[in-house]
């Protein structure tokens, strides 16, 4: 089965799709938002808001099943911000260090962190929209570090990685077994392989 992806970035499109690989051995195909197609502002309260609003768009533009993703950072220090806020946390246009740097500056070192992901499935056809949600704990490095991953991952200690490494220096399979979207992606495959039995949205 293939699922319609709503991004155009295709290195997000790679990651889900690795994500979705079953592990009873299939591989759900994903591919990438047509250029032509537009998502809606970002403009959601909340992470669950943005994702349906964008698979809501891919699915009505294609006619085809999509998913989509809003995934951002809370810090605990600063009443969850910058959540959904996350890729403009420094500015409309800010740049992943810009973002990250602000993030440093203003919070405290070792203090909490939660990587947020609402995943979306809409299939129009069937009239099913589901959100499944995944999140991964850690604290906020005193020196961000590596050179993997993307965003704030430099500065992110997992609780469930290994003592003492960012994400940004975890290898791919072991953020995927850990990252809120590694988490997301697993919860929406075991639905979708259970033959969707439940819907909650």
């Amino acid at each position: 089965m293939k699922l319609l992806l709503a991004t155009h970035s295709e290195h997000k499109r790679r990651e889900f799709e690795r994500l979705l690989a079953a592990s009873a051995g299939s591989i759900w195909e994903v591919d990438a938002l047509p250029d032509a197609v537009r998502l809606p502002p970002e403009d959601g309260e909340t992470f669950t808001e943005n994702a349906l609003a964008k698979a809501r768009a891919a699915a009505r533009a294609t006619g085809r099943t999509s998913i989509a993703d809003d995934s951002g950072i809370a810090a605990a220090a600063l009443g969850g911000a910058p959540g959904v806020r996350s890729a403009r946390y420094a500015g409309e246009h800010a740049t992943d260090r810009e973002n990250l740097e602000k993030l440093v500056r203003e919070a405290p070192a070792g203090s909490g962190l939660e990587y947020v992901c609402a995943l979306a499935y809409v299939d129009l056809d069937a009239a099913i929209e589901l959100v499944v949600e995944g999140r991964c704990g850690g604290r906020l490095a005193g020196d961000p570090k590596g050179t993997g991953g993307f965003g704030y991952d430099p500065a992110f200690l997992p609780d469930d990685g290994p003592e003492g490494l960012t994400m940004a220096e975890l290898s791919d399979e072991q953020k995927d077994a850990i990252s809120h979207r590694g988490r997301a992606a697993r919860t929406l495959l075991g639905w979708l392989e259970a033959g969707r039995p439940l819907v909650v949205s």
